[in-house]
């Protein structure tokens, strides 16, 4: 899994690559939750993950939880269909804002998008 981690403007943009599954989700949690800071927002680009198991819907909804907690924003992008499915079937899929791309993300939190 790698976690690359960078900010755009106010905004913490978090990009995973890889299978967020038993074996990563330990790792991108420990990445993730310090990074969250009171009415903070992040963007979570989820375009290159390929798998996600139940130990990687965990990790989401911590996240969740923790920036909710936080009252900050959290918005996906780039979820791949299959996880999609996956989410919405276990009802996870309702707790996230989504948007298509990165840069509709940055403007929904008010953000200046890359190259604009």
């Amino acid at each position: 899994m790698e976690i690359e981690i960078h900010s755009v403007a106010h905004v913490t943009v978090v990009s995973l690559t890889g299978q967020l599954d038993t074996n990563t989700s330990r790792e991108v949690q420990s990445q993730l939750l310090p990074r969250v800071e009171p009415e903070g927002q992040m963007v979570l680009d989820l375009s290159g993950v390929d798998y996600m198991s139940s130990a990687g819907l965990r990790v989401l909804l911590s996240l969740y939880r923790h920036t909710s907690n936080q009252r900050g924003s959290l918005v996906m992008v780039g979820v791949a269909e299959e996880i999609r499915d996956t989410m919405e079937v276990t009802g996870f899929w309702d707790f996230f804002q989504v948007c298509d791309t990165l840069d509709q993300a940055l403007a929904r939190l008010g953000a200046t998008p890359a190259g604009s």
